[in-house]
């Protein structure tokens, strides 16, 4: 006899893609509390860009989420926390560095500029300020894409727990057509594994050809 699916795991299944669904058309919480703590930061003039995955999304790798990570100064955070905890942001837990829309229930993480990527130990690549290399648009800040696929490899680099950051840039390599060239604009204890990287995908794409 044929297992079947229980209904608690089909009404799982559909409420699962009715959300990815809604993520991609840009209508579900995730994007609206990035809309709103984006402006928030803009209205205090507190520099920040997007990392992980919104920012994949707004250079061209679609991939969904549950969560906004965001490049931020500890001063900045300090000074975001002052005005906003208990206004609409709580902490995940005392003291911590991220936060949850109170409304939306999302997360909010913020990465310190300073530190290094992957397991934290010092390292070449680390996060750079905000203030000094994101790049602006009409209603969001983003790091250069060098700068992201920089920080990812480091990442990848450091941890096998890790190993999604290196499948990112991997990604970003086959949806936005990066350049071997980029590996020029990056650190060189990562220009290696980009090279190998961005190799792999033209290989795979000429076997599909």
């Amino acid at each position: 006899m044929v297992d079947r699916i229980s209904p608690e795991a089909e009404a799982a299944f559909w409420a699962s893609l009715a959300a990815t669904e809604a993520f991609f058309m840009g209508t579900d919480p995730v994007h609206e509390a990035t809309r709103r703590i984006t402006k928030i930061l803009d209205d205090m003039s507190l520099p920040y860009a997007l990392i992980e995955a919104m920012a994949l999304n707004e250079y061209g790798y679609r991939r969904a989420t549950v969560d906004v990570d965001i490049l931020i100064t500890e001063q900045s955070l300090q000074t975001f926390k002052a005005a906003w905890l208990g206004r609409g942001y709580v902490e995940k837990f005392p003291g911590s560095r991220g936060v949850r829309d109170a409304e939306l229930g999302v997360g909010v993480d913020f990465v310190i500029a300073g530190q290094y990527p992957g397991d934290g130990k010092p390292k070449p690549v680390r996060f750079p300020d905000p203030a000094d290399v994101a790049r602006r648009g009409e209603q969001v800040a983003l790091l250069p894409i060098a700068t992201l696929v920089e920080l990812k490899l480091a990442s990848g680099l450091s941890s096998l727990d890790r190993a999604k950051d290196l499948a990112d840039v991997v990604e970003l390599i086959r949806h936005v057509k990066l350049p071997r060239e980029l590996a020029d604009e990056i650190d060189p204890s990562v220009r290696d594994k980009y090279i190998e990287a961005w190799e792999a995908v033209q290989h795979a794409v000429s076997i599909d050809e």
